[in-house]
């Protein structure tokens, strides 16, 4: 099954997309992820890539768009795929309507995680992350058993530069203005799943499994 996860910061779509590659057995791509691995590889594509981040510049939609056309056609996607961060603009899932039909690929299923905004600031407010040994704690849903301290090494915990309410708002404006057209673009297709986030994980992931279910 072919299938895009979308929501804003703190939705849950880093949980939600592990869940669902061990239930379904598909890749789980990022874009970011696999910018940086054109770029480690140094193919082509992440030699053209590396060019524009060198020179400060984004890297135009036509290198993405190659790049994720590569990716889908790879072995470990016969089954389907799980995308991520793509398409981000209404101009992407216009081109992606294309190449996805192209390569016999389209999108089946569009999981859009709905969260209010004042639970999105407690989650993405109350994170904390060791300073040394990355694992991450909350302050009201998963706090480490001394305050301020590391659980697993003892390291101390700090609170992400990007964790903070002026910084998910900025991220809020550009998901409304980017993103929500896209999901709209394929609402208008009758591929999207509208998925209460809000709700403990294991619910969502219920809801996740019945939308999943009418296409599987």
């Amino acid at each position: 099954m072919n299938i895009l996860i979308m929501g804003p910061a703190g939705a849950g779509k880093g949980t939600m997309s592990d869940l669902i590659l061990k239930e379904y057995d598909i890749p789980h791509i990022s874009t970011g992820d696999m910018l940086r691995e054109n770029v480690r590889n140094n193919t082509d594509l992440g030699k053209e890539a590396k060019s524009y981040m060198d020179a400060g510049k984004l890297v135009p939609d036509a290198v993405i768009n190659a790049m994720v056309e590569a990716r889908l056609q790879e072995a470990d996607c016969q089954k389907g795929y799980l995308l991520d961060g793509f398409p981000r603009t209404l101009v992407q899932a216009e081109k992606f309507a294309e190449i996805s039909q192209k390569i016999g690929k389209p999108v089946e299923c569009v999981l859009a995680l709905d969260v209010d905004f004042n639970l999105l600031k407690e989650r993405i407010t109350g994170r904390r992350v060791c300073s040394k040994c990355g694992a991450i704690y909350h302050i009201h849903n998963h706090p480490s058993k001394v305050e301020g301290v590391c659980d697993v090494c003892g390291g101390a915990l700090k609170q992400r530069s990007d964790d903070t309410v002026e910084k998910l708002t900025q991220r809020m404006d550009e998901y409304d203005n980017s993103t929500k057209p896209v999901i709209d673009f394929y609402d208008q297709k009758g591929v999207v799943a509208h998925i209460d986030a809000s709700q403990k994980p294991e619910d969502v992931f219920n809801d996740i499994k019945e939308a999943l279910g009418k296409i599987g």
